[in-house]
């Protein structure tokens, strides 16, 4: 289930949250429907990061058993992909002060 707005209760697009992922934190979603910014909590942060980059990391560092670099690489940065694409539905905001 995407995240919802806590003041009105509409629910964001998985676009708008994953477009938020794209720029690194740097703004706040604004609620279509009554106007009030979320950004994401500390607990989001890290649900994304851990559906993101640890999975990547992990199997680059001790998983793969490719002698090649690059296929490493370009799986590693598969699992990332895959991972963000996933990370929308799990992440949770909160009202901006």
């Amino acid at each position: 289930m995407l995240q919802k707005c806590v003041y009105c209760n509409k629910q964001f697009s998985w676009y708008e949250i994953y477009k938020y992922h794209l720029w690194f934190y740097n703004k706040s979603i604004e609620c279509d429907n009554c106007g009030t910014e979320h950004i994401i909590s500390v607990a989001g942060r890290f649900v994304f990061t851990f559906l993101t980059v640890m999975p990547a990391l992990i199997f680059m560092n001790f998983l793969s058993t490719f002698n090649s670099f690059f296929v490493t690489l370009g799986i590693g940065i598969t699992i990332l992909t895959v991972g963000s694409f996933l990370a929308p539905y799990f992440v949770k905001f909160k009202k901006a002060i």
